[in-house]
């Protein structure tokens, strides 16, 4: 299981409407989690390793479009307070 991450143009953004998806927020922390569904997301602040049970850690942070798969087990380390918008599912 892959953790994708890119870096869209703003034209990307809009064309995902990601300006209008909900904002999830939590300040520096480490907890495990779990991803029954497919989640988008959107980093607008902060930084971020995710360290999935099977695979290397991802490090991502402001500007980054993070795409976690279905079923994936990981642990999240916080390092800078994180806001992001997110979107579950496929569309």
């Amino acid at each position: 299981m892959t953790i994708t991450v890119s870096r869209p143009s703003q034209d990307e953004l809009q064309a995902l409407g990601v300006y209008q998806w909900p904002i999830w927020s939590h300040e520096a922390a480490s907890f495990p989690w779990h991803y029954d569904d497919r989640e988008t997301c959107y980093i607008l602040e902060g930084r971020v390793t995710v360290t999935p049970q099977e695979g290397p850690a991802v490090d991502f942070g402001a500007g980054d479009l993070v795409i976690f798969p279905a079923g994936l087990s990981c642990t999240w380390a916080i390092h800078e307070a994180v806001r992001k918008h997110y979107r579950f599912g496929d569309g």
